[in-house]
């Protein structure tokens, strides 16, 4: 997928117009396909997305089966993925083969990948050979490696060549991608080497032999490589590109930036949804499939909350003797649940990012043992503060500080040793992490601030 494709000659819409959702809400009740498709042409790709996007689903479908209405390729593909899923029931195999024609392969095997198992056949059965034998074996690996985000068209020439017989070649081959910076430069077991940047191909000489112009260092991306971790090589290594080889390191495609960019927004998007236990949920999910991806993160809370409220019960008596005890104790546990996701959030995303390793894990330890020491104390002064002005009580005050200290000193540490004790048992820690810190802290908060006060009453 090109970004410099999609720019070029086409009006870029950065605003959402609600009055021109109207306009083609109406243009399709009275079967104006030609209006739709000539405005669509017009503007950018992903300005017409975003007005398929908008419409009502009954709209979507309206317009997706009008007569002479084909969606463009590349609109489709700039559709976000629960739409397309949508979209592709409504779409007939011979209309699904078009798009995958058009396409190149890295965005075909997004589309295919949304396609049910009965038609995929159909589909696939009715592309050329290579084509078919392309996807097939993209598709033949797991869905979140690099194989699935590759794209099989890539300019590749032997390191033999001159810069002349590289400039003819790229002039009379059809089969290249649309757009590409590099040029990789193979041996004779079609093993990539080095690089070429297309602008230094231009600006030398054609009698120059391509292995005298080539960077021998490169990044080689094995197709079974998890695509965050390909995000992450892309981000540290500020690459624009990057050869994909297989098991026995031969180049079979190439990874574009704009595809990792991608991929970095969706993984961003999911930890975000994760923590906040919402899964993969998207805005076009009924109300019964959303209730559904809820209710078990949310029973969870529920035995926590049990689990909670049974600590503050053995504390019964401290509370009887001190009824505004029972005023106070929320406070404590809810800035140790702050404290906890604060530190929960920094740590999910340096696992993520491969930031957070053995070398510096206990500094990274020291460290928010540190800062919770430091907000334990500012925040026990500033509570205490309050608590004495407010009860003209230094028992008190001296209560709520200490277990104030207490409770960020600990919500710190496990909001760090949680997800990584999940990463090591291999569970995702932006999956369950939260539900455990919030636990944790608010049992630590109730404990530290109630067993506090019996001590000393």
């Amino acid at each position: 997928m090109s970004l410099i494709k999609k720019i070029k000659d086409k009006k870029v819409n950065f605003e959402f117009n609600k009055e021109y959702i109207k306009v083609v809400t109406s243009k399709i009740a009275n079967n104006d396909a030609q209006f739709i498709t000539n405005s669509f042409n017009e503007m950018h790709p992903a300005d017409a997305a975003d007005i398929i996007e908008h419409l009502g689903q009954n709209d979507r479908e309206s317009l997706i089966k009008l007569n002479n209405f084909n969606i463009d390729p590349e609109v489709f593909i700039e559709l976000n993925e629960s739409v397309q899923s949508e979209i592709i029931a409504y779409l007939s195999p011979d209309t699904i083969v078009r798009l995958l024609k058009n396409l190149e392969s890295d965005d075909a095997i997004t589309i295919l990948e949304n396609v049910d198992e009965k038609d995929k056949n159909t589909i696939l059965s009715s592309l050329p050979p290579k084509d078919r034998f392309a996807l097939l074996e993209s598709l033949s690996y797991p869905e979140d490696t690099a194989a699935r985000i590759m794209q099989r068209e890539f300019t590749a020439v032997p390191s033999n060549w001159s810069v002349g017989q590289t400039i003819d070649y790229l002039r009379e081959n059809k089969d290249l991608p649309e757009e590409f910076l590099e040029i990789f430069i193979i041996d004779e077991d079609f093993k990539p080497i080095g690089t070429v940047p297309s602008s230094k191909v231009l600006t030398t000489s054609r009698e120059t032999k391509m292995l005298s112009i080539m960077s021998e260092s490169q990044l080689l991306i094995p197709v079974d490589m998890d695509k965050e971790e390909v995000g992450n090589v892309f981000e540290n290594y500020s690459l624009n590109s990057a050869a994909v080889v297989d098991k026995s390191n031969k180049l079979v495609g190439m990874i574009m930036y704009d595809d990792v960019l991608t991929v970095l927004k969706e993984e961003a998007e999911e930890d975000a949804l994760r923590l906040a236990g919402v899964g993969d949920e998207e805005i076009t999910d009924g109300v019964f499939k959303k209730t559904r991806r809820r209710f078990n993160w949310l029973l969870l809370n529920l035995f926590t909350a049990f689990l909670a409220t049974w600590v503050i019960s053995l504390f019964g008596a401290t509370i009887e003797q001190m009824v505004v005890l029972a005023f106070l104790m929320p406070i404590v546990a809810s800035m140790g649940g702050n404290a906890g996701m604060q530190t929960l959030a920094v740590t999910v995303r340096t696992l993520a990012t491969n930031d957070l390793t053995k070398n510096n894990f206990t500094q990274n330890i020291l460290k928010e043992f540190n800062i919770g020491i430091l907000n334990g104390i500012i925040f026990a002064i500033i509570s205490a503060l309050v608590v004495q002005v407010w009860f003209q009580d230094s028992l008190l005050s001296l209560i709520i500080s200490m277990s104030m200290i207490v409770t960020m000193i600990v919500a710190g540490l496990f909001g760090i040793l949680v997800p990584i004790t999940l990463k090591k048992m291999d569970i995702d820690p932006a999956i369950a992490s939260s539900v455990f810190v919030t636990t944790i802290t608010d049992v630590i908060g109730f404990v530290s601030f109630l067993g506090v006060s019996a001590y000393f009453l």
